[in-house]
């Protein structure tokens, strides 16, 4: 009997020890747990804060408004198209009322940029108006397609807008009246014209045209007629002489053998870092790899 009890008491220990055990087991599993989901709570708060995106800089807006050359208006629409298309929040818009008027309406604070295919008078920028040259534009002189004359030399094309010569004979074309045609006053390329011939105010017109695709087909249409237009607007609805030999290409202006070139100007009413975001956002864009393409693409020379 005494033996028996022994037994028992030995049993009762070891399943008192067992429970221990399990009780500490459970325990301890629950304090793993425990601190497990805590830590994964805490790697995922500290992924959370480093994956959260970064505030986004706010989307360009506004309006833009351009005002002046008639002979940029190729290159001012390309501009706006593909700066808007860039910005889609964004408006510009361009007006061609010649150079002169441009920059009128930019001084007057009306355009924030005043287009001008001329180079800025004296009087401008006395008033503000800072001038950005662009891009190199050259112009040609043109005649209609009928015209046996093909070459002229500086000195015969500045003689025939002066009016000492008037007939096409006299520079090897058919006996054959010239009609001249011209830009209106206050138009960039008639500036640019007579000051790079040196026969401001000498000129003798037949027809003074206020549009750059008026000159074209107003030259077209009309037999023995010669007129003055910018090299980017060039079709084969007339032919443009070659001067001194020399055809206008872009590559000809660049090498400095063509002698009829001009800047295209995109003038502000003080320097470009004075301007709004907006006017300076569009400088950067012109002054981009993207948009020497684009100039390029409008048949111009880029400055750089």
């Amino acid at each position: 009997m005494k033996k028996f009890r022994a037994i028992a008491a030995l049993l009762l220990t070891c399943l008192l020890i067992a429970g221990a055990f399990t009780a500490c087991g459970a325990k301890t599993e629950e304090t793993n747990t425990t601190n497990t989901q805590a830590s994964n709570q805490a790697d995922a708060a500290t992924n959370t804060d480093t994956t959260a995106p970064a505030a986004e800089t706010p989307a360009l807006s506004g309006t833009l408004l351009m005002s002046g050359s008639t002979s940029m208006e190729k290159l001012a629409n390309v501009a706006a198209e593909s700066f808007m298309a860039k910005y889609p929040d964004v408006t510009v818009q361009a007006e061609f009322i010649g150079s002169s008027a441009g920059i009128e309406a930019l001084l007057a604070g009306t355009a924030q940029i005043g287009n001008a295919s001329r180079s800025l008078k004296d009087t401008e920028t006395s008033q503000g108006a800072v001038e950005n040259i662009v891009a190199i534009d050259g112009i040609a002189a043109i005649t209609d397609l009928t015209n046996k004359a093909t070459n002229l030399t500086k000195d015969q094309l500045k003689k025939i807008y002066t009016g000492e010569i008037v007939n096409w004979s006299e520079v090897g074309g058919a006996d054959q009246p010239i009609v001249v045609v011209g830009r209106e006053s206050g138009s960039g390329t008639r500036g640019a014209f007579e000051e790079l011939l040196e026969i401001v105010d000498l000129c003798k017109y037949s027809n003074e045209i206020n549009s750059t695709g008026g000159v074209m087909a107003k030259v077209a249409s009309t037999p023995g007629a010669i007129g003055y237009v910018s090299l980017d607007v060039l079709d084969d609805s007339v032919h443009a002489f070659t001067l001194e030999g020399v055809a206008p290409t872009a590559e000809n202006i660049k090498a400095g053998s063509y002698f009829l070139s001009r800047p295209f100007v995109m003038a502000t009413k003080g320097e470009i870092a004075d301007q709004s975001e907006l006017v300076q956002k569009f400088f950067e864009y012109i002054k981009s790899e993207e948009g020497k393409q684009m100039i390029e693409s409008a048949g111009l020379i880029n400055v750089d």
